[in-house]
């Protein structure tokens, strides 16, 4: 082993050579690409990727990538196609087989028969001439000047010019379709981006008897108890309609005890802030978190279309929910 590599050097050099990989293929978009997203977005079926080795490996990403963004997609090793699997594509499905040199025997091997059941085939390739290109509906070009690795030998430019015209054409996908934050949501439920783009206020807010409320005719001893027994650190104050008319918070009781008030006597309307920030229960809890953050409160009402509250959440419910 050569101790005096210089690792940053040869880093640098690898980078800068798959760079150009990519750069090139800006030269290399055509009339095919655009074929081939009509293909893909006329497609009745599923988008079918298949390819060998680090081809295959390319193959499951871009299939992720389609997927997540609107194109259903799934993966089909070529190898096992030829052995029960090629009953997973059918002619309503559009075919995208990768292979560096176009002429990689697995893929080759399904080739007739998805030709024969019509699905139409795009093909990503290294080589425009070879017989997976030529057999190909659509073609997209990613021919590479070189591989990053020194032998020439380690596919390394070659898959990540694969994968970025996978990108490319998983995007413009996405914007064809007008596919939403949201619609990507709904792909990734059990991720950040899914509890901030599906929860909203009603899925997390607290309800019923849970919901901390006293009438405007109660003393602030009285009011205390209730914010202690809920423990969201406030109250909400409603008249004889159930309307709401103010809120009682651990920062109102603290400027309270400022003020040398009486415990006992004192009615919790004297003590109460009426211009209180609510919402609506129909709004993202991410909107929702924006607005308590905007304002430097710790908690919100959830009010009805008759401003009576229907709700009441705090910070914590928003960090279990993981909104935070």
């Amino acid at each position: 082993m050569n101790k005096e590599l210089d690792f940053l050097a040869s880093a640098k050099r690898t980078l800068e050579v798959e760079r150009d990989a990519i750069n090139d293929l800006l030269g290399y978009l055509n009339d095919d690409f655009t074929k081939a997203c009509h293909l893909a977005l006329a497609c009745q079926g599923r988008v079918i990727v298949t390819g060998m080795g680090k081809s295959g490996h390319i193959g499951r990403k871009i299939a992720a990538t389609l997927a997540s963004t609107g194109t259903p997609s799934f993966f089909v090793h070529p190898g096992e196609a030829s052995h029960g699997d090629l009953g997973m594509i059918t002619r309503a499905d559009v075919v995208v087989a990768l292979s560096n040199s176009g002429e990689t025997n697995e893929v080759l091997s399904i080739l007739p028969l998805i030709k024969r059941m019509n699905a139409p085939l795009i093909s990503i390739t290294g080589n425009p001439e070879s017989t997976l290109s030529r057999s190909a509906d659509a073609n997209l070009n990613v021919t590479i000047r070189q591989e990053a690795c020194p032998l020439g030998l380690a596919p390394t430019s070659s898959t990540t010019a694969s994968l970025v015209i996978g990108d490319a054409l998983a995007i413009a996908l996405l914007e064809a379709r007008g596919f939403s934050a949201e619609d990507f949501a709904f792909s990734h439920p059990g991720g950040s981006l899914g509890r901030r783009l599906l929860l909203k206020v009603s899925d997390i807010m607290h309800s019923g008897d849970e919901i901390p409320r006293v009438s405007s005719s109660t003393m602030l001893k009285d009011a205390l108890m209730e914010v202690t027994h809920k423990h969201l650190g406030m109250t909400t104050v409603v008249d004889e309609a159930g309307i709401l008319q103010g809120v009682f918070t651990d920062g109102d009781l603290r400027r309270t005890l400022d003020h040398d008030v009486d415990m006992q006597n004192t009615p919790i309307t004297d003590v109460m802030t009426t211009e209180c920030t609510t919402v609506s229960s129909d709004i993202l809890a991410a909107e929702a978190l924006q607005i308590m953050q905007d304002k430097q409160i710790n908690a919100l009402i959830v009010l009805d279309e008759a401003s009576c509250p229907v709700g009441a959440l705090n910070m914590h419910d928003m960090l279990k929910a993981g909104v935070i």
